[in-house]
């Protein structure tokens, strides 16, 4: 497949543009007959601001469903819910073979089983030089280093040469958990020459090179060690390398460790049962806990994102599982909080103050480290893999901007490339040759819906409107049986005037109704029309709001 016609593109559907739900498509053959892999497929979390009630959002691969019969396979870089929480119900729609390492294969088997669908589709693979074949690309997983074990960049070679997809990543020597960053390994691989660097920008704003992650336990030992009563942690539970050190802070201080949240022990679990974690320290349960004094207590729990239904959360409330906090405990933030979920975590900052609970954040940077590369170690890996073309990922399009400008500064091609942006990178420079509809797909309850099907938006007017639903029984004769009335959902029962805004709306329409002639008392869409228009006029009036309304008309047959 080296003919001329051949083109290699690239195809954000998710996490370009925005931080998470990330989604990934490269393609190589003659155009509108390319062969494709998608890597990785994840997810972002709803807020009740622009979709209330939704469980998950998705990158929209109904362009890659269309195309289904011409993707070779799936590839999962690592195991955070942005690259791989959209596996099970992406799947049934793709029905291709998904590869992984071996401790995010874990995650991905339990995902799928708890959906009751075959876990045998997930491939565990051996890193590079170990590769799939999958039709024209030969991909490997690079061992790279993050906040999660056996992250992977992608070397993905094709006869247009070879794109280095880096996936989320951070430069760290001295990881903890996990694989350090191996430059040799890198510089190997980039020594044929790299034709793309597809490449993480979420710090390409932070000016100074990133921490290891090694260097946080002083500081957590010595604040475990001060603490006078229990004292209890939350970090990402996916953080497999920040739950140790936490751990092993517990244990230098005396303490029994107990883990707290169900993702919390899934992700020790899976990381024990893959290989990639040893010498955790033992802990114990709630129950076991209860009885010792609280001084030899630590608890490692889930919600440092401020979850209202996580383990921090439930804390901050009052007892979980037997255990309660009092005053004089220690709770420590071991993390960030991601932008948009500040007051969730401020919330259970003041709940636990209520209670008395000294709150410890990560403000002064002792103890938590980022998993993402900073501007000084993003030209690390500029300058080390030497590129002919770098297109940024993994960032809003600010972040991606940046990345692109610190490129072309340093004599590199380069191309801000948002979803939906089809890019031809067969030449020397990027080209942009198609733009498709890029959305979202949310997951509420049951179902999968489509961003402009018109549910989350009908829910957004409704939480921000109210609603009238007016209901009229019409006879035989096309006469009003009775008067019509209303019910109030989310909307105030008196108006301005000072009367019961539902008898002034019922007088009204029965007004109406009286004024009415036959031909609108026969005409269901013409009763509805003026019976709307009215009830939402007496709104504006009473209560200065455009409430939606909803009409219901029965019709007595004889």
């Amino acid at each position: 497949m080296s003919s001329k016609n051949n083109r290699l593109i690239y195809l954000p559907l998710g996490g370009a543009g925005e931080i998470g739900m990330n989604a990934y498509v490269y393609g190589y053959g003659p155009q509108g007959k390319e062969r494709f892999i998608l890597v990785d497929i994840g997810v972002t979390f709803p807020d009740m601001d622009g979709s209330p009630g939704v469980d998950l959002i998705f990158a929209d691969i109904s362009w890659l469903v269309e195309r289904a019969d011409r993707l070779e396979a799936i590839f999962i870089t690592h195991g955070h819910e942005d690259h791989l929480g959209a596996l099970a119900m992406a799947l049934p729609m793709l029905k291709v073979p998904v590869y992984t390492r071996a401790f995010t294969g874990n995650l991905a088997v339990r995902k799928l089983e708890e959906k009751g669908m075959n876990p045998d589709v997930v491939q565990v693979v051996a890193p590079y030089p170990h590769h799939v074949e999958a039709g024209p690309f030969k991909v490997s997983f690079l061992p790279v280093s993050h906040s999660i074990p056996e992250s992977s960049g992608l070397v993905i070679d094709t006869a247009a040469g070879r794109i280095v997809h880096t996936g989320d990543f951070k430069i760290d020597e001295t990881p903890v958990v996990g694989e350090a960053f191996d430059h040799a390994l890198w510089g190997q691989v980039a020594k044929g020459g790299v034709k793309a660097l597809i490449c993480d920008s979420t710090n390409v704003f932070s000016p100074a090179a990133g921490r290891s992650e090694a260097t946080l336990a002083p500081a957590i030992q010595q604040l475990v060690q001060k603490a006078p009563k229990m004292v209890v942690a939350t970090t990402f539970a996916s953080n497999v390398a920040r739950v140790k050190t936490l751990a092993e802070a517990g244990r230098a201080a005396g303490r029994q460790i107990v883990l707290l949240g169900r993702a919390m022990r899934r992700m020790v679990e899976a990381a024990v049962q893959s290989g990639v974690l040893v010498d955790f320290p033992s802990t114990i349960s709630p129950e076991e806990a209860a009885t010792l004094p609280r001084e030899r207590v630590m608890l490692i729990v889930t919600g440092s994102q401020g979850e209202r239904r996580a383990a921090s959360a439930a804390l901050s409330r009052g007892k979980y599982l037997g255990m309660e906090l009092e005053e004089g405990d220690l709770f420590l933030f071991s993390s960030k909080t991601i932008p948009g979920n500040e007051k969730e975590v401020i919330r259970i900052v003041n709940a636990l103050s209520e209670r008395g609970v000294d709150v410890v954040d990560d403000g002064a940077d002792l103890y938590h480290v980022s998993g993402h590369a900073n501007r000084p170690d993003l030209l690390r890996m500029h300058r080390l893999m030497q590129p002919q073309i770098l297109i940024p990922m993994h960032g809003e399009h600010r972040h991606l901007r940046a990345h692109a400008n610190l490129a072309r500064e340093n004599g590199i091609a380069s191309e801000i490339v948002v979803n939906g942006t089809m890019i031809d990178l067969t030449g020397d420079e990027p080209r942009v040759v198609e733009h498709i509809e890029a959305g979202r797909t949310y997951k509420d309850g049951s179902v999968l819906i489509g961003a402009l099907d018109g549910i989350v938006r009908d829910r957004i007017r409704l939480a921000l409107n109210g609603l009238i639903i007016v209901t009229l029984i019409i006879d035989e004769e096309d006469e009003p049986l009775g008067e019509p009335w209303i019910e109030l959902r989310g909307l105030a029962e008196t108006g301005v005037s000072g009367t019961g805004f539902a008898d002034l709306v019922e007088d009204d329409l029965g007004q109406l109704l009286n004024r009415a002639d036959d031909k609108t008392l026969a005409n269901d869409d013409k009763l509805e029309d003026a019976l709307r228009r009215r009830v939402r006029q007496m709104a504006v009036e009473e209560l200065g709001r455009k409430p939606e309304v909803q009409v219901i008309i029965s019709r007595l047959m004889s």
